[in-house]
């Protein structure tokens, strides 16, 4: 018979109970454990995960009026909400043990209890505790897919030479547990990549959790990642499990990972290396199980070298390294993505049959595209919407930017801030930091404002 996977604690003065109780459950759990008294709870607790507890009401002799078993009730469920409780208790506290559910009982069984009985209360509560994890994990998924801006770039197609590679590498890769750095510009869709290496994965029907640290605060980098207790910092009102634990049995990926702080960069790299997790704020260690892809757009191998990022952790998350080339550097794509997105865009504002004059297919693959495939998805709807007919023109083409460093013939706020920032990523060669230092602004305003104009 297969043993269930769950850690239960049994908490009782009497030793005859103790060891009725926990070599019958043995046979049903992997791990059962024992204390006599719940002065042990808190060691037990910070040891492991503790799935449930059957923990007795009275534990001084001559009180029977169960309110220890309330006060010890109480304690467990400040320090460790999750874990579940099962009251063992005589019939006459019955009236108590229905009062104890209310502050936070799972349920309780009556004291000499019928092994049976037992079993199926037990395996009722973890069945309830199972089910409500899937929601929490599915509900965080749905939250995370919502927040993920970069699904807007839509399908991951081109036909040129330099993406039948990469498409052929991810076939090759996608299958495998294997790291996977992706590097390249803004815009060239490295989201679609990972999505793409999830999809090929054997973890593909489990959750896909991004996140993007590029626009994180970086006080919370670690809360976002490993999770926090309450209480752990000012606003941790309640537990929050990080996105390690969300993406558990399925894919995580962090999403411009050049901007880990170096003090995270080793917490990073020791979780990695051991698989388990500490959420900020408490001492339990969660194992995690996940297929790990990481991206940038920064420089990170001359980060390496500049003692920016650490090399042991770089190697720890490039097992594979992928690299997108620019829009600029495979133009035979451009008349696929403009299909594309004129069927897309067609659409969506009920303007069908679109097509684009020949001096406009020049135009757009004469263009450098800083933006790349983002910056042309921009383009091609600001076309749709503005135009009067199903035909689209030359006149209708404005990329608001200049192939060179002239000045923008424009006193518009948005455009010429828009020109500023095209023209700083460009000088640095995509580099967010050096960039966002030279237009005075934080990393995380600079990503707020490129997603805004979509370069």
């Amino acid at each position: 018979m297969k043993k269930t996977e769950a850690h239960i604690l049994i908490i009782d003065d009497d030793p005859d109970v103790l060891t009725s109780a926990r070599l019958f459950l043995k046979h049903h759990f992997t791990q059962v454990d024992g204390e006599k008294h719940p002065r042990e709870l808190n060691t037990a607790l910070s040891k492991s995960e503790v799935d449930l507890i059957l923990l007795d009401m009275n534990f001084t002799k001559g009180d029977n009026d169960g309110r220890e078993g309330i006060y010890w009730l109480n304690h467990i469920k400040e320090v460790s909400p999750n874990t579940l409780v099962i009251l063992m208790t005589a019939y006459g506290d019955v009236e108590l043990a229905v009062s104890a559910i209310k502050r936070g009982a799972t349920d309780f069984v009556l004291k000499p209890w019928k092994n049976e009985k037992l079993l199926a209360t037990i395996n009722s509560a973890l069945q309830l505790q199972q089910s409500n994890k899937k929601a929490t994990k599915l509900e965080a998924t749905r939250k995370s897919m919502e927040e993920d801006r970069d699904l807007a770039l839509g399908d991951f197609i081109g036909e040129s030479q330099a993406m039948l590679n990469l498409m052929k590498t991810i076939d090759k890769v996608g299958n495998t547990d294997a790291n996977v750095l992706i590097l390249g510009e803004n815009g060239t869709g490295k989201t679609l990549v990972a999505r793409a290496l999830h999809r090929a994965s054997l973890r593909k029907n489990e959750s896909f959790i991004h996140v993007d640290l590029g626009a994180l605060n970086e006080n919370l980098f670690e809360s976002e990642l490993f999770g926090h207790k309450k209480g752990a910092f000012t606003d941790a009102h309640q537990d929050r499990a990080g996105r390690f634990e969300l993406a558990d049995s399925g894919t995580l990926f962090l999403d411009e990972i050049g901007n880990l702080p170096l003090h995270l960069q080793a917490k990073m790299l020791t979780v990695l290396q051991n698989r388990r997790l500490t959420r900020l704020g408490d001492t339990k260690e969660f194992s995690f199980d996940v297929r790990l892809i990481c991206a940038t757009n920064m420089p990170i191998h001359e980060m390496v070298g500049k003692g920016d990022f650490r090399q042991d952790l770089l190697y720890r998350v490039n097992t594979v390294e992928l690299i997108i080339p620019p829009l600029r550097e495979r133009v035979e794509d451009i008349p696929i993505l403009v299909d594309h997105f004129l069927q897309r865009y067609g659409k969506k504002y009920n303007k069908f049959d679109l097509t684009v004059a020949p001096e406009v297919l020049n135009s757009l693959m004469d263009y450098h595209w800083p933006g790349n495939i983002r910056e042309l998805e921009h383009a091609i709807e600001r076309m749709i919407i503005l135009s009067d007919s199903s035909h689209l023109t030359l006149d209708m083409v404005n990329f608001n930017s200049s192939t060179g460093d002239d000045a923008i013939d424009t006193l518009n706020l948005d455009e010429m801030e828009k020109f500023l920032i095209d023209k700083a990523m460009r000088k640095h060669k995509g580099n967010i930091s050096k960039a966002a230092s030279d237009l005075g602004l934080t990393r995380a305003a600079l990503y707020r404002r490129i997603e805004k104009h979509g370069i």
